[in-house]
């Protein structure tokens, strides 16, 4: 018996779950704009175009007799189906699988998990989603697809009702790319009239470099109507957009060209498109997009602009063209300088492309700015979608780090809500006389950090402080000390320092009090042991009986949380107590009438204290013992 099996001419195939769902979103929520099929599809061509050329650069022969690119269009009446041809790459059987069968994303149940059942919200995020092909089906009640791979001789037939299954047939194609076969529904049969597609081919895809064709039509005076010729007509300029004047471009047109190198179906916020001339030659169009794509935080995606070289599509995500925390930047960057067999170990060590790099990063900072001075509703949605990526930068880019500060918004105190649309420039315009440090807290969320016990002072005196409620907050901080030449200073961090805004009267009143509550302080400590470094008066509060702080240097209690949180090992410093000196419960023990209980209310300040800064107890059930014993006294 033969040990292998032949395959079936033509099999029954299941789409995986998830393309079942999106099939019926696109149907469903995306049926009031009907006409974004042809530009998706059209898309898809233009990108099969592009990948054979970018590997037709180590292997000519890939071309065949055939090296003239185009996409054609054409409509059959009396069928009642739409064509999209291409002579690109093409695809193979298992190919076909993988791109149209299923959808290898990771993120796609996080993407299923946020689909709300609003048609205009779910449309949104399938536009992010980038899976345009599924868009035949908002006009098709059957798509066939035939394609063949360049440098293969094997075709295979796909075709759909989108009903949850498709079938799969070896069949014959005498040229390689892909055909797209689209048997319209009743309600689309608009379609067939060339003067539509015509039409929305120039609205959508006029941008696309690949000649898009069709034939000809020619108004026949004996019929008094339009008639299809023989000829062929290239309907789009068929030129790459980024190398026209920037004076010959419309808003419309630098719009399409964006959905078609994001494959999102929104508006960008705003765009930059310069050539660069002299050292390094290249041309970059730079969009900052309207919302985060739904995976923008995996770590397995990879995030870049297209790269061209020379008008040769390299590869769709260069992301050594862009610094990391400008990974949402979509785009292309087009160099006359890059080798066209460039790979992504070539550009990793390539001075060239560190210069291109640079340049672009201070283009699309340049965006912002002027996104931040005069479209200041457009800067707020970009903050709301990439502000914690954005804030990466302080961090991460030495050279443009005060730059990336100004451009960054926080939460403060001089809000009544959780808003970041405060400055460092604000902040430090609004400082009050003879102020020099920018102050700030940080927190695992808004209303931790906006009622912590460490802000009692500065909001008895006024003093603005910024609300830190994020992550990276702590990263960036720590590679951050000054703006401006004011020092950022944490109120949970070392000796209160107010400068010049402290009252001398005040401050020989608190020495005073400290050295009359030394006993007491020491006391305390004696009953707390090794939990605490030191104890010690404060007079950062007004309410509260006692706080935690950490040394200068040390790291925060929310840092030490965080690592604790991702797994890792952290040797926390231990903590200072701080104690309120005026609070009624530190008046009692002072005079001794709570010594009979003196260790348990001891304990009890210090495990209030860390729980008001969002800390763990390490014996919750004890902590509980202790305070209905007390209660009970």
């Amino acid at each position: 018996m033969n040990a292998t099996t032949e395959k079936p001419v033509k099999e029954t195939l299941n789409f995986q779950t998830e393309v079942k769902q999106l099939l019926q979103l696109m149907i469903h929520s995306l049926y009031s704009n009907k006409e974004i099929f042809l530009r998706e599809l059209i898309s898809n061509a233009s990108d099969a175009c592009d990948k054979l050329r970018f590997e037709a650069v180590t292997d000519a022969s890939l071309y065949g007799d055939d090296s003239d690119l185009k996409i054609r269009i054409s409509a059959d009446a009396a069928a009642g189906t739409i064509t999209i041809s291409d002579n690109g790459v093409g695809m193979s059987r298992d190919e076909v699988i993988a791109n149209i069968g299923t959808i290898a994303k990771s993120g796609t149940k996080e993407f299923f998990s946020k689909l709300t059942g609003d048609q205009k919200t779910d449309s949104h995020l399938i536009g992010q989603f980038g899976v345009g092909f599924y868009s035949a089906f908002i006009v098709a009640d059957k798509v066939t697809l035939t394609t063949r791979r360049a440098g293969s001789t094997e075709a295979v037939c796909w075709e759909s009702a989108g009903d949850g299954e498709f079938t799969l047939e070896a069949v014959k194609k005498s040229t390689r790319g892909t055909d797209v076969v689209l048997h319209l529904k009743e309600d689309a049969k608009e379609f067939l009239e060339d003067w539509q597609l015509k039409s929305i081919i120039r609205k959508y895809s006029d941008h696309i470099q690949m000649p898009i064709v069709m034939k000809k039509t020619e108004w026949n005076q004996e019929k008094s109507e339009n008639v299809i010729t023989d000829e062929d007509e290239t309907v789009n300029r068929a030129s790459a957009l980024w190398t026209r004047p920037k004076s010959d471009i419309t808003d419309e047109q630098y719009e399409e060209f964006y959905k078609h190198v994001s494959h999102d179906w929104e508006k960008p916020l705003g765009w930059t498109h310069a050539r660069v001339e002299g050292k390094q030659e290249y041309t970059e169009l730079l969009y900052i997009p309207g919302k985060a794509p739904f995976d923008l935080w995996d770590r397995e995606r990879k995030h870049g602009v297209k790269l061209y070289v020379r008008r040769v599509f390299i590869m769709d995500d260069a992301e050594q063209l862009l610094p990391r925390y400008l990974r949402f930047v979509k785009g292309i960057v087009d160099s006359n300088d890059l080798p066209l067999n460039v790979s992504r170990e070539i550009l990793q060590a390539s001075k060239d492309v560190d210069s291109i790099k640079n340049g672009c990063t201070k283009k699309v900072l340049g965006m912002l700015d002027d996104l931040a001075e005069n479209h200041k509703e457009k800067f707020a949605t970009f903050w709301s979608a990439f502000g914690r990526v954005f804030k990466e930068g302080i961090g991460e880019d030495h050279a443009n780090k005060d730059r990336i500060a100004s451009l960054c918004r926080f939460a403060s105190t001089h809000n009544s809500d959780d808003a970041q649309n405060v400055s460092l420039t604000e902040y430090v315009s609004r400082m009050k006389h003879g102020m020099d440090k920018i102050y700030y807290v940080t927190g695992d969320s808004f209303g931790a950090a906006k009622n912590s016990p460490h802000l009692e002072v500065f909001k008895k005196k006024g003093i603005e402080v910024l609300l830190l409620t994020e992550p990276v907050d702590e990263w960036w901080l720590g590679q951050f000390e000054e703006f401006e030449g004011k020092k950022l200073v944490s109120v949970a961090k070392g000796d209160l320092d107010l400068g010049s805004l402290a009252d001398e009267t005040e401050k020989a009143q608190q020495a005073k009090v400290a050295e009359e509550l030394k006993p007491l302080v020491e006391k305390i400590k004696a009953a707390l042991g090794d939990k605490v470094k030191e104890v010690r008066v404060t007079d950062r509060l007004t309410d509260s009986p006692a706080c935690l702080v950490v040394d200068e240097n040390a790291a925060s209690g929310n840092l030490e949380r965080m690592l604790r949180a991702a797994g890792q090992n952290v040797n926390a410093a231990k903590p200072i107590l701080e104690i309120n000196p005026t609070h009624p419960l530190i008046e009692k023990l002072k005079t001794g009438v709570l010594a009979e209980t003196f260790g348990d209310w001891s304990h009890l300040l210090f495990e209030q204290s860390l729980l008001a800064e969002g800390g763990q107890l390490e014996d919750p059930a004890g902590f509980v013992k202790r305070l209905n014993s007390l209660m009970l006294k």
